[in-house]
């Protein structure tokens, strides 16, 4: 590895190579920045043998090409004693047509059997293009396509949210005014079950009998629904013997008998009140 001062050295005469007469900027002198400018220095050292070794093979093959162009012409000049210079303006638009269409199809000469196989590969390469921007025609008809039905159905998804925003916005406001009702009666029911429970505290403090009571009641109420029930049967029962052909002894015994149970049933009922 190189050391600093060395490193500063040439870093120093970069600069000075590469500003010229012009003043160098002023920058902080510092191990790295001295490191920073001296890998610029060297990739710009790098680059520009690069493009010196770019220049002189360029310069050889212009070279090159400047003989061969000198030798053709000297071959064409004692052949048919022909030169680019005696064209007329007309010919030498023709030439030039003809070198720029060698230079565009990139062909080795100006022969019929290199400008034939370079147009076929250039109209190649045209349907080869025309077809491929079919493809992408077509690609982006579909492409459109699909955008379009994507806009319409996201057009038709918000038209279904805003739908359903409203929709739950009313629901909400039906369950707000349901959960008030609920409170309300559960508030009703606790004023009414308090003032039951006063009430009954205040006839038993006057001497009714808890019998008499609301529970005792609907407890009463439903016994008598059940003996009712219990006597349908025993009507029914009693209507068939009724439908039964005279027969008067038989007939008359059967009667009692449904008659006794009617009375019995009667009087569990009236002894129940």
């Amino acid at each position: 590895m190189e050391p600093l001062e060395e490193r500063e050295t040439q870093v120093a005469a970069w600069l000075k190579k590469i500003f010229g007469d012009h003043p160098i900027p002023q920058y902080e002198v510092n191990p790295r920045t001295t490191e920073i400018l001296h890998h610029l220095s060297e990739r710009n050292r790098v680059r520009d043998r690069d493009v010196y070794l770019v220049v002189e093979d360029l310069k050889q093959k212009a070279s090159e090409y400047e003989s061969e162009a000198k030798y053709l012409q000297d071959l064409l000049m004692e052949s048919v004693n022909f030169s680019p210079a005696n064209l007329s303006s007309t010919g030498s638009r023709y030439l030039n047509a003809l070198v720029d269409s060698s230079v565009a199809l990139e062909t080795k000469d100006t022969s019929l059997a290199s400008f034939i196989p370079a147009v076929n590969d250039l109209t190649s390469n045209l349907f080869r293009t025309k077809s491929k921007s079919e493809e992408i025609k077509i690609e982006l008809e579909k492409l459109e396509k699909n955008l379009t039905a994507t806009l319409v159905l996201e057009k038709c998804l918000q038209e279904d949210v805003k739908k359903a925003e409203l929709h739950l916005s009313i629901e909400r406001a039906k369950v707000d005014n349901r959960r008030q009702n609920m409170d309300f009666l559960k508030a009703k029911s606790e004023e009414f079950r308090f003032g039951i429970k006063a009430a009954e505290e205040q006839l038993s403090a006057r001497g009714m009998d808890a019998s008499l009571s609301h529970q005792s009641l609907v407890a009463l109420s439903e016994k008598l629904a059940r003996l009712k029930q219990q006597t349908i049967p025993l009507k029914k029962k009693l209507e068939s013997y009724l439908d039964l052909m005279p027969n008067p002894s038989l007939a008359r015994v059967k009667i009692e008998e449904a008659k006794r149970e009617l009375v019995s049933s009667s009087c569990n009922l009236f002894r129940f009140f």
